[in-house]
């Protein structure tokens, strides 16, 4: 009999960070940022994406979200969101440097307004360029378990492939190749975007993903911060359920009580 796995002590690491929620949430499409400031505290996050071409991080004349998001409680990462060239990309990221002197940071290249689908390409690019610079990129790809590979052979020290496309909501709809870039990475993998309700984020962690990183299926949910701690107990029964490992699926029934010995 295997002996109970200690729930306690289940953590990742990122670049030498350690965290113990597997939750990120966005920054972006609040109300306000006392509102923001509350869904974060709702979902235990440990971690928060902040889009550095639209959030305010520096400019102490207008609302700071630093003043509602203690950037000592809580780990800030700084986001490229709006990027399309890697030439962007990486000037936003420099900013973001010296504004906070954060060297963590998730890299987004985009292709296209439309599908808002990453340019791999320009991502690997990027990702190159911004490791050489002394930054800890985490990458948001496309579900490719290839791509993925070239991100991390090119310095990513984790895989962050979308489950759908950007703030559709419609859940992860390959889990398939979400599973092979799980088994075949060796930095980790958390699933970015696409989420739209707490059942899409247990089974992305179910697929073994090290983490869910959500937005507008909080900010846009009725409530809010109800979603935020919805989104906190699915991320941990997913993973609960991923390291219990599930039962064989079978084409055909079989029955819970033996058939032997029936009066």
């Amino acid at each position: 009999m295997n002996a109970p796995q200690n729930i306690d002590a289940d953590s990742w690491t990122v670049a030498g960070r350690t965290f113990r929620s597997r939750l990120i949430v966005g920054t972006g499409k609040y109300k306000s940022l006392e509102q923001n400031a509350a869904t974060v505290a709702a979902s235990g996050a440990e971690i928060v994406t902040v889009a550095v071409r639209r959030v305010n991080i520096s400019d102490p004349n207008a609302p700071m979200l630093t003043d509602h998001i203690d950037p000592k409680k809580v780990t800030y990462l700084p986001n490229t969101a709006g990027c399309f060239t890697a030439e962007d990309a990486i000037r936003t990221l420099r900013l973001a440097r010296e504004a906070g002197g954060w060297k963590l940071v998730k890299l987004e290249v985009l292709a296209e307004a439309k599908t808002l689908y990453p340019d791999m390409i320009e991502t690997v690019r990027a990702t190159e360029l911004l490791t050489k610079e002394g930054f800890e990129v985490m990458v948001y790809c496309t579900d490719d378990p290839i791509m993925a590979r070239r991100c991390e052979d090119a310095g990513a020290v984790a895989i962050m492939p979308l489950g759908a496309p950007i703030g559709s909501g419609l859940g992860v709809q390959n889990p398939v190749t979400i599973r092979l870039i799980v088994e075949g990475a060796k930095v980790p993998v958390l699933v970015d975007a696409g989420v739209g309700t707490a059942s899409d984020a247990a089974a992305a962690m179910e697929l073994g993903c090290d983490g869910v990183l959500m937005n507008t299926a909080i900010a846009e949910a009725k409530d809010p911060i109800l979603m935020a701690r919805a989104m906190k107990a699915a991320v941990e029964s997913g993973r609960l359920a991923y390291r219990a490992g599930r039962m064989a699926k079978r084409r055909y029934a079989d029955p819970s009580s033996p058939l032997a010995g029936l009066i």
